[in-house]
């Protein structure tokens, strides 16, 4: 038996930590958060009945790994997870007839923020919870964080960044590839606190929720955490909304927080009950792994027991086929629910899915419908051969530890989705107007079939007045739109063709290249395209291919009959860049913005990059002096670190 128990833990804590990594480091999911906290249950009740925690297993490591592009640093003390339940009269239990604090506990990210002579020092992620990512500069731009406060000693605190779900809704609306879009506001928030260029995490509107105060020098002595959230408060600190309770009380309180989840904006994946009473807490110590004066409660999820019915394949424009599972409707947390995506073929297999299985369903954070378990665990369901779309040959591939399903024909009407997205996009041809939904109804319909069809979309008026979201007045304004994006560059034509790996930099460096003469590229040999900067013999050889191709051909005939390219020439002498690489960061002082900057640059035949490399010319950043990474990076390779100023006076 015990045996039998430790091959079990071996079984989970290698389940487990795939799910963790998959959730933490690459931002996706192979099994739901139910499954998850059912396995981790059964692990910790092996490891009490057995005596035995295996050195990798996930409850004594907590976290995320930190990666390679931010600066690390170790935290003073170990920041611990909390012990975990989902039974109110535990927290009864717990409270042991003392005073406690439950607040919420947000899906976010852990950040602790230090103080230093009234001003914000540094911002460093929770990490592993021994070390974590230094994002200071993005915190600095965090919506309500105080980048100075009324205190003068050395403050430490924690709290979690979050998006709320608005925003979530707003960043995803306004990305148009819908495979590229998040999953969840936690992952968004992740990305945005962790990104390099602190510009980006300024526009997602991340806020700063205070729950915990580690350390105030030279403050007077704070009895009870109340008296510690207060003091935060006066700092201009916005705290984690709380409620004192007492064990006669905390049942109610619990009660209060249930109803307000239902249209709070902000993610919370339960709540967190600490005692107010400072030293009686401390008292308490710790374990390996969570600290005794703090218990986590989790929602128990409403489950309902239903039948599935059909799996849906939803093809995409990458060629990803998504698995819907569509079951028998159930209320769910005051509304009705029955789909619900299964996200990829690993899941699929996981839950040993078949059609007319008794499933169990829930809602994820109470938000996101999701299959808990499956009762029948039938295993029939079959994975399709073909794509629903194009009928051809689909194909299961693994990157990293998820299994996904895709179409293998390049030809997939799902995929010229893709391209014809890419093409309307605001660097290619500019169209406004038709967003990635509407364009997937024109191809439905068999409007579009080719780029050059765009124009011809008057030929179905008739049928596209008839559509959902049309009416006379965004009809006119669509053509209009098209008409207006009939003027435009070869550069801009050239991103839009959608050529592997020609991205707007390199369109224009081989527009200049070939004095803005279509032809000469179409028939430039692979050699001469690898002599352009930046282009090299793999991305050479793609567009070599793509320019030998009779049917790619016909269809460039076809659209520039519909085309006004504009007229450049390539001044010669004003080609003072031709040959450099340069990186620009940070914000700007003589420039509306960096691709203000950028265009200049690129006019004068420059090139501009997004990392530092030994190709670099020199960087330019007004705060030469940052410990940013790409800073760091200019200083171990060599590279001049310039100003704004500076850089203007010696290359432009």
């Amino acid at each position: 038996m015990e045996e039998t128990s430790r091959n079990r833990m071996k079984e989970l804590v290698e389940v487990l930590n795939r799910a963790a990594r998959a959730y933490y480091a690459q931002d996706t999911e192979i099994m739901s958060n139910y499954e998850y906290d059912r396995l981790y249950d059964e692990l910790s009740e092996l490891e009490k009945i057995t005596g035995v925690t295996l050195a990798n297993s996930p409850t004594v490591r907590v976290g995320y790994e930190a990666v390679d592009e931010l600066p690390k640093e170790r935290h003073e003390s170990p920041m611990l997870s909390l012990a975990k339940t989902k039974s109110r009269e535990e927290l009864q239990e717990w409270l042991d007839g003392k005073e406690g604090l439950l607040s919420w506990k947000l899906d976010g990210l852990t950040i602790v923020l230090t103080y230093k002579e009234g001003k914000l020092f540094k911002a460093v992620t929770r990490g592993n919870g021994e070390v974590g990512e230094v994002i200071t500069n993005n915190a600095r731009v965090f919506e309500n964080v105080p980048l100075s406060i009324p205190y003068q000693g050395e403050l430490i605190l924690r709290g979690e960044a979050v998006i709320s779900y608005r925003e979530f809704e707003r960043i995803n609306g306004e990305i148009e590839d819908a495979d590229a879009r998040y999953k969840n506001p936690r992952n968004l928030c992740s990305g945005s606190v962790r990104q390099l260029n602190n510009e980006i995490t300024a526009n997602r509107n991340v806020r700063f929720y205070a729950f915990s105060l580690v350390k105030a020098e030279r403050a007077d002595g704070f009895l009870l955490r109340s008296e510690q959230f207060a003091f935060l408060e006066e700092q201009g600190f916005d705290v984690v909304e709380y409620r004192i309770v007492h064990p006669d009380t905390i049942i109610e309180e619990i009660d209060f927080f249930e109803k307000k989840i239902q249209t709070y904006e902000i993610p919370s994946d339960g709540l967190v009950l600490t005692y107010n009473d400072i030293a009686y807490g401390q008292s308490l110590g710790r374990t390996a792994k969570f600290p005794r004066d703090s218990i986590a409660f989790k929602w128990a999820d409403e489950l309902r027991e239903t039948v599935l019915k059909e799996m849906e394949w939803s093809a995409s424009r990458t060629g990803l086929i998504n698995p819907v599972a569509i079951f028998e409707p159930v209320e769910l947390e005051g509304t009705t629910v029955s789909r619900a995506s299964v996200h990829n073929i690993s899941i699929v297999r996981g839950l040993k899915l078949g059609i007319g299985d008794r499933i169990t369903v829930y809602k994820a954070n109470m938000i996101i419908p999701q299959i808990a378990e499956n009762l029948t665990q039938s295993d029939t369901l079959e994975i399709p051969s073909v794509c629903p779309v194009c009928g051809q040959a689909t194909q299961v591939r693994q990157v990293n530890d998820v299994q996904s399903l895709y179409c293998g024909n390049p030809e997939c009407d799902a995929k010229k989705i893709k391209a014809f997205t890419l093409f309307v996009s605001r660097d290619a041809l500019n169209v406004d107007g038709l967003s990635e939904s509407t364009l997937e109804k024109f191809l439905a319909r068999g409007f579009l079939h080719e780029f050059a069809d765009l124009f011809k979309l008057n030929r179905y008026e008739e049928e596209i007045l008839q559509m959902d979201g049309f009416g006379e007045k965004s009809y006119r304004n669509l053509l209009e739109s098209l008409e207006k994006a009939r003027k435009t560059t070869l550069a801009r034509v050239l991103y839009g063709l959608g050529i592997e790996n020609v991205g707007v930099a390199n369109a224009k460096l081989l527009c200049r290249h070939f004095q803005f003469s279509l032809e000469r590229l179409r028939q430039a040999k692979e050699e001469e395209l690898s002599e352009v900067d930046g282009v090299g013999e793999v991305i050479a050889a793609g567009i070599y291919e793509f320019f030998h191709r009779q049917d790619k051909m016909e269809q460039l005939d076809r659209l520039l009959q519909e085309l006004q390219l504009a007229e450049e020439t390539v001044e010669e002498g004003n080609q003072t860049l031709a040959g450099m690489s340069f990186v620009i960061t940070g914000s700007l002082k003589h420039y509306e913005n960096r691709n203000a900057l950028k265009a200049e640059i690129e006019a004068k035949g420059g090139k501009v990059t997004g990392s530092v490399t030994g190709k670099t010319v020199c960087l330019i950043n007004n705060d030469t002096t940052s410990q940013s990474s790409k800073n760091k990076k200019a200083k171990e390779l060599g590279v001049p670190i310039l100003s704004e100023e500076s850089f203007m006076e010696e290359y432009l």
